[in-house]
């Protein structure tokens, strides 16, 4: 399905968006298209997808199309240092507006996704050979994130552990959480030593957002984070000279390529999962974490776990930040 999303004063294609291949053209020149035909195209899109006065939008010329009695054209969105491209059929009576979106079933999309997650040296829980990998796109400073994580570890864990695979990756969202970045290169300097600790760090942090968000300075709550973080690695006999060079070095590459990596295959807001590649928003109910699961463990001919009795575990999680 395709649809779109509002962002501010632009209209931004949402990650479910399929991806969207021009027609093959017939080879014949383009010709411009009258200026009350083009005005009405533009008053429909502008209507059906809510496009704000301020964001532009511009009616490119028709050209020959595959389907018979019809024309393509392209529309720009353009505003906020924004641009999007769609493809529209255009009846030759200029009376009829199709929105076309072309897919290639020859790849399956799940599989495309995951070709662009690179989860090697990455922390692993659960079991690292399964067949079904959850990869959970992650903000130290989300609540939301907080959420998620409290309902994979310990409830999904303990029933799926045996059968998935669960990593984590770093995305930050640096505009609204500033010690989040802070906090995931700390988790990567344990990870280093040991990924035990990686997650002893991220369910500390996870269920004690408020211990690092109550210092009152940027330089204290860095301060907060570097002790949870030497504490974890204290726990685990990691090298403290090792542990505490990295945490003074701060190096943030490894962050800023997660985020990279996240943008490349569609994420913008945390928590974003993907269970073998399919993807999912928010600090969902368990259940729908469970349908996904097992309806992967399926489809790669995995029995799937018998489920405890249905608790208090779904209220309110359903929102993502």
């Amino acid at each position: 399905m395709f649809y779109l999303q509002r962002t501010g004063d632009f209209v931004i294609v949402l990650r479910h968006a399929v991806v969207l291949v021009l027609l093959a053209s017939l080879g014949c020149s383009a010709q411009s298209l009258p200026s009350d035909v083009a005005l009405k195209v533009e008053r429909q899109v502008r209507a059906y997808y809510t496009i704000p006065p301020s964001v532009k939008v511009s009616v490119g010329a028709p050209h020959a199309s595959e389907f018979a009695n019809y024309d393509e054209l392209s529309v720009t969105i353009e505003g906020d240092n924004r641009k999007q491209t769609m493809q529209f059929l255009l009846a030759k009576d200029s009376k009829t507006l199709i929105r076309i979106a072309k897919m290639d079933l020859s790849k399956d999309p799940y599989l495309e996704a995951m070709k662009k997650i690179d989860v090697s040296g990455r922390p692993v829980r659960g079991n690292k050979d399964a067949k079904v990998v959850v990869v959970n796109y992650d903000d130290f400073e989300c609540p939301f994130c907080s959420r998620m994580h409290e309902t994979l570890f310990p409830e999904i864990l303990q029933e799926y552990g045996d059968r998935v695979k669960f990593v984590y990756k770093d995305f930050p969202l640096v505009d609204i959480h500033p010690w989040a970045i802070h906090a995931a290169v700390d988790a990567n300097c344990l990870a280093a030593q040991n990924a035990d600790a990686y997650w002893g760090f991220a369910d500390y942090i996870h269920a004690n957002q408020h211990e690092v968000s109550s210092e009152k300075t940027r330089p204290a709550q860095f301060a907060a984070l570097d002790r949870i973080a030497t504490t974890q690695g204290q726990k685990k006999n990691l090298d403290e000279a090792k542990l505490q060079a990295c945490l003074k070095a701060q190096n943030d590459d490894g962050v800023k390529a997660s985020m990279h990596e996240g943008e490349n295959v569609g994420v913008s807001a945390t928590p974003t999962l993907f269970i073998n590649g399919q993807e999912m928003d928010g600090a969902l109910p368990i259940s729908e974490v469970r349908a996904a699961l097992d309806q992967a463990l399926q489809q790669a001919g995995v029995a799937v776990p018998v489920h405890p009795a249905a608790a208090g575990s779904d209220a309110s999680k359903s929102s993502s930040n």
